[in-house]
């Protein structure tokens, strides 16, 4: 369990579901990991859990749309454990609502937390590690790669997320930092996000909807957060070594027909 030793992570929206399970498995095969969100009370619990645990966990409280807080979190990271390894990006949101219901606010937040907070961090990131290099795991989505009709930002968020990790990877590797950027591109996976979803288009709908993805999922079921993790590490690993501005898609075969 030393896939990362005394590699230095944070992980971002990492108060629950994937980014928790993120941290998770990067602490437990030898990582630092300091875990941000907004959410202070979930994160705090999560690194109190993990830090009983023994494990090398920090919690800090941080607004991924701000310019100012991801220096912040940076200036943490450093001052705790000296340098920065690997980031990954994971915070996001989900508004349902489809083309003609959308707000021009609701697409400028979700845009502003998925993609601008994508590009905050990398070029945060890219500056604390380029004189000794590192990952950079930018978590877009399936959803990225095709159209859903009740999440156009989402779709338009992460879509973003993956030509710009192009862009930021090639720019990185012609440089010669030694910085790898790649995206992980999860399916339907059982978190907070898809529950609260669900519960906010009402039972019947919700449930003609979990009917679809069972039918819709080769592997007739949604991932498990841990399940996602497991992609995550092999990216922060030098596992991955040859990998830059890549799709890592886990979707259970959800692109496959």
């Amino acid at each position: 369990m030393t896939r990362l030793l005394e590699k230095v992570c944070l992980v971002t929206g990492a108060a629950n579901g994937i980014g928790l399970a993120i941290a998770e498995a990067y602490l437990r095969e030898g990582a630092k990991v300091l875990l941000t969100d907004i959410d202070e009370t979930r994160g705090a619990q999560a690194v109190a859990r993990l830090q009983e645990e023994g494990l090398s966990a920090a919690f800090f409280c941080h607004d991924a749309s701000s310019e100012e807080q991801w220096q912040q979190a940076m200036d943490a990271v450093i001052e705790r454990w000296g340098r920065l390894d690997v980031l990954v990006n994971n915070a996001g949101i989900a508004i349902l609502a489809n083309v003609e219901q959308l707000t021009l606010a609701q697409w400028r937040k979700t845009n502003a937390i998925n993609l601008d907070g994508v590009f905050l961090g990398t070029q945060q990131a890219i500056a604390a590690m380029k004189g000794h290099g590192g990952s950079i795991i930018n978590v877009a989505s399936i959803e990225g790669i095709i159209g859903e009709p009740m999440v156009p930002s989402y779709n338009a968020s992460k879509g973003g997320v993956r030509i710009f990790t192009r862009a930021a990877a090639a720019h990185c590797a012609r440089q010669g930092y030694g910085i790898r950027i790649n995206n992980l591109c999860p399916g339907y996976v059982a978190t907070a996000m898809i529950s609260g979803g669900l519960q906010n288009i009402g039972d019947d709908a919700a449930q003609q909807f979990q009917a679809y993805l069972q039918q819709r999922i080769p592997l007739g079921r949604l991932a498990e957060p841990y399940e996602i993790a497991k992609a995550a590490l092999f990216l922060a690993s030098d596992d991955s070594s040859y990998m830059t501005g890549s799709d890592l898609v886990v979707d259970g075969g959800y692109l496959a027909q």
